[in-house]
């Protein structure tokens, strides 16, 4: 390929790349990663067959990013507006990075995905957002199962929970309605070699939450090692701050139990 074209079909690249992933650069943060290193991830991604190996590939690379709350944003003005950034995760914008990058065909793609995983309909607005764990298997989330009873093997307990409603009746979350939701959880006591045993790589995993209103108070995926089952997750912990690898049953004691949805 002569020079001029090359060079001319990179910076078309480059150029659709920066459109795909937004004008406005407080909403997008790539962190350490450049368009083409974040590219070469995907591709690379793409090479592994199954899906759950592919989010242990991919959210391996962000080991060590720093914990960061409150990075969304809903501007009074302009409401909602899709945000990317790769410097800094909390538990659940961990989890959507990492499953819209599994699910993108390339770069330019990502933007799209990330809005797929993070918002009902794909519609980027405060009110469509999938503010809970749960909603990522809600009737639009084709693409994610929840298996905690299957992985429970009759350990798991179904309960009812009216989301966003606390104890009081006021709302966790302004402006959001309540929202009836059957889900099941495995107590950690219950949580054995077997049930261990029946977590498989890249499982997406929620901590249960006994308060009411919330289905689950933290996030993370699973990764598994020849004598070990891991917990990968963005921190909080004062003394950590940062996607750190723990382990699952160490983590869990004191925790009422788990939650466990996996890539169909």
């Amino acid at each position: 390929m002569p020079v001029k074209i090359l060079k001319l079909t990179i910076f078309i690249f480059c150029l659709m790349s920066c459109v795909a992933l937004g004008a406005d650069r407080n909403l997008v943060n790539l962190g350490r990663w450049s368009k083409a290193e974040l590219a070469q991830i995907i591709s690379t991604a793409h090479r592994i067959d199954g899906p759950g190996d592919r989010i242990v590939a991919l959210s391996r690379h962000f080991i060590d990013t720093p914990y960061v709350a409150d990075s969304l944003i809903v501007d009074p003005q302009k409401g909602e507006r899709l945000v990317i950034n790769l410097a800094g995760f909390d538990c659940f914008t961990f989890l959507d990075v990492v499953e819209a990058l599994r699910r993108s065909s390339d770069v330019a793609d990502f933007p799209e995905q990330l809005k797929s995983v993070r918002y009902h309909d794909g519609l980027v607005t405060y009110v469509k957002r999938r503010h809970f764990f749960s909603d990522w298997v809600a009737a639009d989330a084709a693409m994610v199962a929840d298996v905690t009873a299957k992985v429970g093997q009759g350990r798991a307990q179904v309960v009812v929970k009216q989301l966003n409603r606390k104890s009081d009746g006021a709302h966790w979350l302004p402006g959001i309605p309540v929202t009836r939701r059957e889900m099941s959880y495995i107590p950690t006591r219950k949580i054995d070699r077997k049930a261990l045993s029946a977590l498989q790589a890249g499982d997406y995993v929620g901590i249960y939450s006994a308060h009411a209103g919330l289905d689950v108070s933290h996030t993370g995926l699973i990764v598994k090692g020849k004598d070990s089952v891991m917990l990968r997750h963005a921190s909080s912990r004062d003394n950590v701050r940062r996607v750190v690898d723990v382990d699952l049953l160490e983590y869990l004691q004191g925790k009422p139990g788990l939650v466990v949805y996996r890539v169909k």
